[in-house]
């Protein structure tokens, strides 16, 4: 069978949900039998957004192979339960780097270089790399901004010319714009969306077609003067109203007709009946009243809530499998260190803190970190809230608060946490740390242990300190298990204290491999305890797991 490829371009604004479209649509095409991967391309220079602050990119997803990537792929990874690889997100800076690096080869024989051909045919080698190596029947890809953003041209200049190389019976191209709601006349305006569509034709490509975001409904009418003024049929103007349950977008599209609509574009015929049973029982498990529990997520970047898209989502999942309703409190840890925020904190019967980078606000983690362990409250401390909670107990243990990680102080008497041996020679920022799927020993009797029920584990990782070894036996000595280490002994990845209901620690990144339907076991574990703490019972099992 001949790849086939559906394009995703937005309009009017960003932040329009092409993301969480593109997703949702490989989700309907997985269920009628397809094999399906997604890629992103992004327009901005940068090589990833690895050294990107989160204020500026959001989370930064890591994948099996290390790659570190747009959070868009959390998206895609989540709803389609798949596996991604690294040539699954595109930048500028990629292509750049390559054309840049072969010219200096004197590959192109002294010719000059320019956008089109060199630039756009390595966009195009990329998109073809990634159907060649991983055989799938179906390719969709994102292109990052909206059309008319110049750093996005040459992106849509090779998607052009992709139709014309692949055939156009092997192309669709999916345009997500925006309709806003003019409160003054009580009105969704479709002109911004024609004007899209006007730009994206300007530049030779027509949309197969418009998927119509809104926070209101959207009328017949509406789809009409759509489908007129943007040359569309009007089965192919797909409304998307607003909706606050997520995990309902791919349900709205399968209503809509979308899938049907893409295969008879694309002149496949789908290989079994879709079935949304599982799907369907968990929205309306997000529907259904439950007991509250509330659960205080202390970080850094907590005014941006996407900096933390996948630990929020995994709370998410454990707290559905549970049947019980999740309260968030994004609490600022450096709020907690000018003695503001507690309120929250003490309210929560449950604290996570998550990864980040820099000294701010780092001693607010560490005080809420020594909060949970005093009040047994339950604690899941992700990267570095594994490493700060080592630091509080070692200042515990050892009588000291010059206990620190020599990322915050490089003179500390007592570096519980240093960098990696392998990182001590590195300059360059980018691309360089611990990262991907590395293997994980569980030590028997161990909460993580219980957790997981298997021996040995797999997990994603993105850091450059770990645990001092140098410590280990005095840590151990004061009640700190290291549930979980690497195969060799070398390398904690597990840190749980024996004495507390369930205060627990990764090195690695869980919650990139939770899924809506399948939980991780470590979120799952630390809900039922915070479930434990407020007395809620928790023996609801509403979502049928599902294997992948």
């Amino acid at each position: 069978m001949t790849t086939k490829y559906i394009f995703f371009t937005g309009g009017v604004v960003s932040s329009v949900g092409k993301g969480v479209t593109a997703a949702a649509v490989g989700r309907l095409l997985k269920e009628r039998g397809f094999n399906v991967i997604v890629q992103k391309l992004d327009p901005y220079i940068n090589v990833d957004p690895g050294t990107m602050s989160p204020y500026q990119h959001g989370e930064v997803f890591v994948l099996d192979d290390g790659a570190e990537t747009d959070l868009d792929l959390g998206h895609y990874e989540r709803f389609i339960d798949i596996r991604l690889n690294r040539l699954c997100n595109v930048t500028t800076g990629q292509v750049y780097a390559e054309v840049i690096s072969k010219e200096r080869r004197g590959d192109y024989l002294g010719g000059t270089i320019q956008v089109i051909p060199h630039i756009t045919n390595e966009i195009k080698r990329r998109i073809g790399a990634l159907a060649k190596n991983t055989s799938v029947d179906i390719v969709l890809i994102e292109v990052g901004g909206t059309v008319g953003d110049i750093e996005g041209q040459p992106f849509l200049e090779a998607l052009r010319q992709l139709r014309s190389d692949i055939g156009r019976e092997n192309t669709v191209y999916v345009h997500v714009t925006w309709l806003p709601y003019i409160g003054a006349t009580g009105e969704l305006k479709t002109k911004p969306t024609q004007h899209s569509v006007r730009e994206l034709r300007s530049i030779g490509i027509s949309p197969d077609v418009i998927v119509a975001r809104s926070d209101m409904p959207i009328d017949d009418g509406l789809r009409d003067k759509i489908a007129q003024f943007c040359d569309v049929e009007k089965r192919a103007v797909i409304p998307m109203e607003t909706t606050p349950i997520l995990y309902e977008v791919p349900l709205l599209l399968e209503k809509a007709g979308v899938a049907d609509y893409l295969l008879q574009r694309l002149g496949l015929q789908a290989r079994r009946t879709p079935n949304w049973s599982s799907w369907e029982r968990l929205v309306e498990e997000v529907r259904r009243d439950k007991p509250v529990v509330k659960v205080a997520l202390v970080g850094k970047y907590v005014e941006l809530h996407d900096a933390y898209m996948s630990v929020r989502e995994a709370l998410k999942h454990a707290a559905l499998h549970l049947g019980v309703e999740l309260d968030l409190a994004w609490v600022h840890s450096t709020e907690l260190e000018k003695d503001r925020s507690w309120d929250e904190l003490r309210q929560a019967d449950g604290v996570v803190v998550p990864g980040g980078f820099g000294s701010r606000g780092i001693e607010g983690k560490i005080m809420a970190a020594r909060y949970a362990r005093q009040e047994k409250v339950p604690y899941l401390g992700l990267c570095l809230g594994m490493q700060l909670m080592v630091i509080e107990f070692a200042r515990y243990a050892l009588n000291s608060d010059e206990a620190n990680s020599t990322e915050f102080d490089r003179t500390t008497p007592y570096p519980v946490i240093d960098l990696m041996a392998e990182q001590r020679q590195i300059s360059d920022m980018g691309g360089t740390m611990r990262l991907g799927l590395y293997p994980c020993c569980l030590k028997p009797g161990t909460i993580a242990a219980g957790a997981y029920q298997v021996e040995q584990v797999e997990e994603r990782h993105r850091h450059r300190f770990e645990l001092n070894n140098d410590f280990r036996i005095l840590l151990e000595s004061r009640g700190m298990r290291f549930s979980g280490v690497s195969p060799d002994d070398k390398l904690v990845e597990i840190a749980e204290l024996s004495e507390h209901p369930f205060m627990l620690g990764t090195q690695f990144h869980p919650e990139f491999l939770s899924r809506p339907n399948r939980p991780h076991p470590l979120f799952t574990a630390f809900l039922q305890a915070v479930c434990q703490r407020a007395g809620i019972a928790t023996d609801h099992k509403p979502v049928i797991e599902e294997a992948s």
